[in-house]
This record gives structure tokens, sequence and C-alpha cells, in this order.
């Protein structure tokens, strides 16, 4: 499956994704896009899901037309060893999520 990580999460978390196609928004040129456009521009892509951080996105943008699901990380902190711990339950998340579907994982 196609996905891509936010801007807020650390590059390294996709070694941890192996078994997917894991792109990060920088390097694809995408940093700094502003949300809406970024579900845009992934739906277009065919990338299926967004990884992140950032709390305020489902407040922001209206996921379930987005054709994307997102999954929001939860943790102590954004960087890789607190992010980490939540893989496993990122990798089911992943199997199981529709598009328009928004997966909180907590820490």
């Amino acid at each position: 499956m196609r996905l891509l990580l936010d801007e807020c999460v650390p590059r390294p978390l996709a070694r941890h994704l192996a078994s997917h196609d894991v792109a990060h928004v920088t390097a694809l040129g995408w940093s700094g896009v502003r949300n809406g456009r970024l579900l845009e521009r992934m739906l277009a892509a065919g990338y299926a899901g967004l990884v992140t951080v950032d709390r305020n996105l489902a407040d922001q943008q209206d996921i379930p037309k987005s054709g994307v699901f997102v999954v929001l990380l939860v943790a102590r902190s954004n960087r890789l060893d607190s992010l980490v711990r939540l893989v496993p339950d990122l990798l089911r998340a992943i199997d199981f999520a529709t598009p328009g579907q928004l997966v909180r994982i907590d820490a």
C-alpha cells in the first residue's frame, strides 16, 4: 500500500513500515503544502493513507471526503523512539483503514 509520512513524522519511521511503499512529504518536495492541498495531491498521486502527528488535521480538513485515510499517532513526543512503540498498532490500522477514515492511535 502507498503511504505518505507527514512533515512532522521522522523519516526513519518508514523503515518500520517496510511492507508498504512509504514516502515522506519532504522527499516529494511537498514540504509546506497545506493539509487540504496535501490530501488532494496524495489522492492524485495514488497514495492511500497519510501518517501524521498533527492533532489539528481532523478539525481543519474534511477527511471523510478526502479519498484517503489518515492515521494520527499520539505519543509523548514526535521523536522516533516514542512513535516506534506505536508501529504494531499502526500496521494493524493500515491493514483495515478505508478511504475517508481517521484512525487515532494513542500511546
